[in-house]
């Protein structure tokens, strides 16, 4: 009896280890994930996932940020090791990561050695102070990754986020953006195919060295072309998408009809224009007058759904300009000061294009209304801040202004437009209109595909500064005078980034994670509480567990006298 029971237990642990080892292989054959989590944190999108599926090579991630660091950044730090992960799930083994520490370096000789190679290599360091052990510490770190694909890398920033948030606020920042950042830089690598932006010339656009920031950044990606309408060159559809960067002269019907026809064959069109004009120049003492430009392109705009006004907006949340304040000696003596005709924005719709942005510079920005277009959305991207005023043209345009003082109660307008991007299937301008002479009819489109357009009231946020040392082109975004960056490269690389794959990476910048932080003084009043429950607690239900079965054990047994 005793042998038919050891056999019948026997029987059953084989069964039972015989079905896990048929459920292991079943899990190999047919993988499967659940993310619980209610931000889906643990999942890509599609277009990530096929993306990674397409992979032919090997991908190789070094990440720099490895060590002792504080808890915000060891959570970051856990997030890219969480998102690499899945990454290398769906690869199917591809996606190689290391985690390298650059201050590791036996001496200080060699570990600047190795921060300037990172430097060389494209990656920016940062310079982090936190407490250890009551004592305030310093460290540089280089919050990035290189990702290399084929003999070729790129380096990735993963430290993004808005500078005015806080430090928990742009760390949750970063972590929401990291799919996109290691996936947009994997593509770049793994495409064989870069899609062509043309950038319009031909009507008093800036010249190439004011364009280099912005044709530096789009060449990353895309294969950049110079495109002059007015020498005849009208073939916009082999491109991809078309810029237009601050013209100043008119466009012609029969360009008008081209850039039209482009956009109902479902081309993209990004334009930044202009409403008004003033020479910089005049602006000293009493000042000058800012006047309309006549580009010919306000009634393409209406029929578009938008109507850029002629006006200029103040703001009290802006930039600031140099002027003289005095001399010492033979040496002028430059002061900046707040000039609320550059607004800084840091106020921004609900889109992808602009989710996590960090302030954009903009300088003589005017106002945009939608107008009614049947089928059109239209979203608004960039906004000015709560403190804004505006003024209708001719507006004036005097340095003195830059010595009075902003009085909020003068910015009373509130918030205001300048920036907008519309999705649809657009009506053309000549629809039940004449069209231009030379036209066959038979090839003409009333009505477009889906597309989209985006429209910028400001022409000079899409133009490089240049450096006070030696006169080069500096990165778009980027200030002379007090090395700030602004946003305004993000902001044009995402939205070229989005209409050209709309359904693409970039949808996974919508990506929310919520902060859930402690109740601090929660926390305090109920500190010795949750100590005991943690600490004595459980020491009190094992001494507990093994009275009762010690007591259990002594009746079992004890019927055996």
């Amino acid at each position: 009896m005793v042998n038919q029971k050891r056999i019948e237990s026997l029987l059953r642990l084989g069964i039972g280890l015989l079905l896990l080892v048929i459920l292991n292989q079943l899990a190999g054959i047919y993988p499967m994930r659940l993310d619980l989590t209610e931000e889906k944190r643990y999942s890509v999108t599609p277009a990530t996932r096929a993306m990674l599926e397409d992979l032919q090579d090997v991908v190789y991630i070094e990440v720099f940020l490895e060590g002792e660091m504080p808890a915000g950044f060891k959570r970051l730090r856990k997030a890219i090791e969480e998102t690499l992960s899945q990454f290398d799930y769906y690869a199917d083994g591809l996606v190689k990561v290391d985690f390298i520490d650059p201050s590791a370096a036996l001496n200080e000789k060699a570990r600047n050695e190795y921060f300037r190679s990172l430097m060389q290599r494209g990656l920016q360091p940062t310079n982090l102070s936190y407490k250890r052990d009551g004592n305030k510490t310093e460290k540089l770190i280089f919050p990035g990754a290189i990702v290399s694909y084929y003999g070729q890398e790129v380096p990735v920033t993963l430290l993004r986020g808005s500078q005015s948030a806080t430090a928990e606020e742009r760390l949750n920042q970063s972590i929401e953006g990291l799919e996109y950042e290691l996936a947009n830089a994997i593509r770049i690598l793994s495409n064989d195919r870069k899609k062509t932006v043309a950038l319009i010339q031909g009507h008093g656009e800036p010249d190439s060295l004011n364009l280099a920031g912005l044709t530096n950044a789009l060449l990353e990606k895309y294969d950049v072309f110079n495109v002059d309408l007015s020498t005849g060159n009208k073939d916009l559809g082999i491109y991809d998408a078309v810029i237009f960067p601050k013209p100043a002269t008119v466009f012609s019907t029969e360009e008008k009809y081209e850039i039209d026809q482009y956009i109902m064959n479902g081309g993209k069109t990004l334009f930044f224009v202009d409403a008004l004009r003033v020479n910089m120049d005049s602006a000293s003492g009493e000042g000058t007058f800012a006047f309309p430009y006549e580009l010919g392109l306000d009634d393409m705009f209406f029929k578009y759904g938008v109507r850029i006004n002629r006006d200029y907006v103040q703001d009290i949340v802006c930039g600031e300009y140099p002027i003289v304040a005095g001399n010492m000696g033979d040496q002028a003596q430059i002061r900046m000061l707040p000039w609320p005709f550059f607004p800084m924005v840091n106020n921004f719709g609900n889109h992808p294009i602009v989710k996590n942005l960090d302030a954009v510079s903009m300088k003589f920005v005017s106002t945009i209304d939608t107008v009614k277009a049947d089928g059109i959305e239209k979203i608004p991207l960039l906004k000015t801040s709560q403190y804004s005023m505006v003024n209708q043209a001719p507006v004036k345009v005097a340095f003195n202004e830059l010595r009075k003082n902003l009085d909020p109660e003068r910015f009373n307008q509130g918030s205001k437009n300048v920036a907008y991007l519309l999705k649809g299937k657009f009506t053309s301008i000549y629809k039940n209109r004449i069209l231009p002479k030379g036209i066959n009819k038979s090839e003409f489109k009333g009505t477009g595909k889906e597309t989209s357009i985006l429209i910028c009231s400001d022409g000079d946020m899409i133009r490089n500064e240049f450096s006070l040392k030696d006169g080069t082109p500096m990165e778009l975004g980027l200030s002379p005078y007090s090395q700030m960056k602004f946003a305004n490269k993000d902001f044009v690389m995402n939205a070229v980034d989005y209409m050209l794959n709309d359904q693409g990476l970039i949808v996974s910048k919508n990506k929310s994670l919520a902060i859930r932080p402690l109740d601090k003084v929660k926390i305090a009043k109920e500190k010795l509480i949750w100590q005991l429950i943690n600490l004595v607690l459980p020491i009190v239900l094992l001494v507990i567990y093994g009275v009762l079965r010690a007591y259990w054990r002594k009746r079992k047994y004890a019927s055996f006298k």
